[in-house]
């Protein structure tokens, strides 16, 4: 059995012009900047919010960061599809 990935019903041309490869995945363009600001703002919220002791500012960052990504996962869904083909035997 392989995959194949498929469009929705977006066109070709459309989906080219909003879309961006990314290691070696295509990523559409306005969700890679809103994903980028989301973590960005948390990560650095975290880290300035941190108290100025020598590992908090760290861990308030890496705390910010794992709160942007749930948060990007949430309001960003995939729009990848797959189809499955059944192989004939030979």
């Amino acid at each position: 059995m392989s995959v194949q990935e498929g469009h929705n019903s977006i066109d070709e041309q459309t989906d080219s012009k909003t879309n961006v490869a990314v290691w070696e995945d295509v990523v559409n363009i306005k969700d890679l900047v809103l994903s980028l600001v989301i973590c960005t703002v948390t990560t650095l919220g975290g880290y300035l919010l941190a108290p100025n002791e020598p590992p908090k500012p760290l861990f308030f960052g890496l705390v910010g960061a794992i709160i942007g990504f749930v948060t990007c996962s949430i309001i960003i869904k995939p729009k990848r599809t797959f189809h499955y083909i059944e192989e004939e035997d030979e």
